[in-house]
């Protein structure tokens, strides 16, 4: 799967997702007001939060894809995550917040509830179509765990596309909050206590703080600048090493400009007997073979720098006799 399909793919489950929580958040909104249930109204906050979300998804994925200028030469990756980490704010206090009062508020006032059967119906339907958006959101996640020869689970942990990390969550985190309420108000229709219905919505709202949290810390860390995952960083430098006049690499930094962008930048200790023209042509070759392996690369620096004092001197490079036998130059053992 190429970037551009990759952002095409993340942007369709974007937009699932958001026409989703539109329509199951005006229904539960009007069951909520029917039934008086805090978990409803609780839910239809919840869906209110993640539809704002998705809205800021897609600017993230829109606004991160922009290209490159001159007054910034990597490009807008790094803004993307800026909206992502605004759209775990406004889940944190637009759906956490809302929840988390309105239950303790319908505990402490014992608001009564009315018709339940527009919750059943409501909350039936909104799971359908919740585990629709879902099932989308877990497609891409193992399309893009495959791409990377990694598992879901480490995938999501350690991905820098954000916006498929916050869809995926938010559509699991729909989808408990709804077996939440569930119980919640069945609880209350059977025991005629509100107390049922109060804590189901406070349960609601800090299932959504945990998800808030899970977010903005994920994106907060992409916008200081985060490398990438240590067996890529790994692969990279095996990369770098197995070059022809490659010595060693001593010391390699790499850094997420955006969801598909990586910066790599490398102090590279060149064999002694390395012209001009031939560190030209390797780090040529580090572009080349890094971006055809890794086409989320899209920048390589290469710096050649001394050898470490202490390494017992540079070596060079083999040479090939006539014969075609190797012969091996000064200071290789």
């Amino acid at each position: 799967m190429s970037e551009g399909e990759a952002r095409s793919e993340s942007i369709g489950t974007v937009v699932v997702a958001g026409a989703a929580n539109l329509a199951i958040a005006v229904a539960k909104l009007v069951a909520g007001l029917i039934s008086g249930s805090a978990a409803m109204l609780s839910e239809a906050a919840h869906s209110v939060a993640d539809t704002t979300t998705e809205v800021l998804l897609y600017l993230a994925l829109r606004r991160g894809a922009r290209p490159a200028d001159i007054r910034h030469p990597f490009g807008y990756g790094k803004e993307s995550y800026v909206w992502a980490f605004l759209a775990a704010l406004f889940t944190f206090v637009a759906g956490a917040g809302f929840a988390i009062t309105h239950g303790v508020t319908t505990i402490l006032v014992h608001q009564h509830s009315g018709h339940y059967l527009a919750s059943y119906v409501v909350l039936v339907v909104s799971f359908a179509i919740e585990s629709v958006s879902l099932a989308r959101a877990v497609r891409q996640v193992r399309n893009e765990s495959r791409r990377w020869r990694t598992t879901p689970h480490r995938f999501l942990r350690l991905t820098a596309d954000t916006t498929v990390k916050a869809v995926f969550l938010e559509d699991s985190a729909a989808l408990v909050g709804l077996l939440i309420a569930a119980v919640g108000v069945g609880l209350s229709h059977l025991t005629g206590s509100e107390l049922w219905d109060g804590l189901a919505s406070i349960a609601i709202g800090l299932l959504l703080l945990a998800v808030a949290v899970t977010l903005a810390q994920s994106n907060l860390s992409l916008l200081v600048g985060r490398a990438v995952p240590e067996r890529l960083h790994r692969e990279i430098e095996w990369e770098l090493a197995g070059l022809e006049t490659v010595h060693r690499v001593d010391t390699l930094l790499t850094m997420q400009l955006g969801p598909d962008e990586i910066l790599v930048a490398a102090k590279v200790d060149f064999y002694d007997d390395a012209t001009g023209a031939d560190i030209e042509a390797t780090a040529d070759e580090a572009e080349r073979r890094l971006t055809t392996r890794y086409p989320e690369i899209g920048f390589v620096f290469l710096d050649p720098t001394r050898s470490m004092p202490g390494s017992n001197g540079r070596r060079a490079r083999r040479t090939q006799h006539q014969d075609g036998e190797p012969s091996a130059g000064p200071g290789t053992p």
